[in-house]
């Protein structure tokens, strides 16, 4: 398999004594490039501490991050923020849109931090394949959740990460909007040529996966 990301022997502990809580606990994993990976796991099980230290969102207590063969916790802080910017795309549950920014500036956000300028037909592009183009200058406030969500995933495709990493981010929709969001969010990283990994606890999630890594007690129990 060609990974782009790959994991070894990762861990991370909170706390102490009775108190400790093994969130990340020795795990190794690979990632598919260009696939859409889904790690599933109950509530607690690690799979959200896993994400954010894919994302080099936090630092692990000890093992390695790869992602396209750099490491990312040999980087300094600096060089972190630098290289998640253009590499990794991000989409929460809750969005994380810019109540003063509009759909397009949310969208074109992260390119201008990294000092690049948007590709306005390349926007124009994600935005009409995602339903959004009609909605490009509507403020936040005045859009429904799947829209605000189908704007969070633009964003994340705009920057034209190597890898989109994603926290439920169907976890505030309803059911037939979760299938359309999904099932728009799989083409678009097809079409784009995109690596997807989303956490979830949802078998619909699971469903549409090409990969699906099952998470417990901080370690990896299946891969299929």
């Amino acid at each position: 398999m060609n990974c782009i990301l790959e994991v070894q022997d990762l861990v991370k502990y909170y706390g102490k004594g009775e108190n400790l809580v093994r969130a990340v606990d020795h795990t190794s994993l690979s990632i598919g490039r260009g696939k859409f990976t889904a790690i599933v796991g109950r509530s607690g099980s690690g799979k959200s501490t896993l994400l954010h230290l894919l994302g080099g969102l936090d630092r692990p207590d000890s093992g390695k991050v790869l992602l396209d063969g750099q490491d990312l916790y040999a980087l300094k802080k600096d060089e972190l923020a630098v290289f998640r910017r253009r590499k990794i795309g991000f989409i929460f549950q809750d969005y994380n849109l810019i109540p003063s920014l509009n759909v397009w500036e949310n969208v074109v956000l992260p390119i201008g931090l990294d000092n690049r300028k948007a590709d306005k037909k390349e926007i124009a592009s994600i935005l009409d394949k995602i339903g959004l183009l009609d909605k490009k200058d509507a403020m936040p406030d005045t859009l429904s959740g799947g829209q605000k969500q189908r704007t969070a995933i633009a964003r994340a495709l705009a920057a034209d990460p190597a890898v989109i990493l994603a926290d439920e981010p169907t976890g505030n929709l309803d059911s037939q909007t979760e299938i359309e969001v999904l099932q728009m969010l799989k083409n678009c990283v097809t079409e784009f040529g995109q690596t997807l990994v989303m956490i979830t606890h949802d078998e619909t999630v699971a469903q549409l996966a090409d990969t699906v890594i099952v998470i417990d007690d901080g370690k990896v129990v299946s891969c299929s």
